[in-house]
């Protein structure tokens, strides 16, 4: 999701239309204690499904020394449903206000996602974690996304969108402030096997249920 769009290009190859947008990307998550009063909450505040409950899988990419990461940045190929995108992110450039989560994003729909991952293995970066999720989408006007993120080790809602619309959004469902984090998913997920004990090294479905089997073994 993109807020304040300031680099977008459309060109056509052939028939095909490509899109290359890059923008800074505000948000904060919470946790969901209740998914079905979250859905109606948005439904009563105006807020309209983009998209239904959909499969995500993500792979972020790396070398082997890990230098996107020390310098805070991520390289990101998402399959979402049918659709495959390739992301980069990276801090901003401005003094953004620490409360919320700023990134700079940029970001494009991939044609052949198994090829630029081939691509980025021979150019030295290779698959440094994968995490999934089911995800749900909601538009607002003026431009706001409210999404429900239903993890293997949680689930989180994300609002996105001006600091002073998230703020409004916030007391409007009723969440607690106070609740809100701006840690990514590797984040709480390392939280998470640090809590749990778990030996997973991916966020996906099947590695969480067998190593969570494992420790209850």
């Amino acid at each position: 999701m993109d807020v304040g769009i300031n680099d977008t290009h459309l060109h056509r190859d052939g028939g095909r239309i490509l899109w290359r947008m890059q923008g800074a990307e505000i948000e904060l998550k919470f946790p969901v204690d209740d998914v079905v009063a979250l859905r109606s909450k948005a439904g009563e505040l105006g807020f309209w499904l983009e998209t239904e409950r959909t499969f995500e899988s993500n792979t972020l990419y790396d070398s082997p020394e890990r230098s996107l990461r020390a310098k805070k940045q991520i390289l990101r190929i998402r399959w979402y449903g049918q659709k495959c995108t390739l992301t980069h992110k990276r801090k901003s450039d401005d003094d953004a206000d620490p409360k919320y989560k700023t990134r700079i994003e940029t970001e494009t729909v991939v044609e052949d996602g198994e090829a630029l991952a081939e691509i980025f293995c021979q150019l030295g970066y290779s698959a440094a974690f994968r995490y999934e999720k089911f995800r749900t989408e909601w538009g607002a006007e003026g431009g706001g996304h409210l999404v429900l993120d239903e993890t293997p080790v949680g689930v989180w809602a994300e609002l996105e969108g001006a600091p002073e619309w998230i703020d409004a959004m916030l007391e409007k469902l009723g969440v607690d402030a106070g609740r809100c984090l701006t840690d990514s998913y590797g984040s709480l997920f390392l939280d998470w096997k640090a809590k749990s004990g778990s030996l997973a090294e991916n966020m996906t479905f099947a590695e969480v249920e067998t190593a969570v089997g494992a420790v209850s073994a």
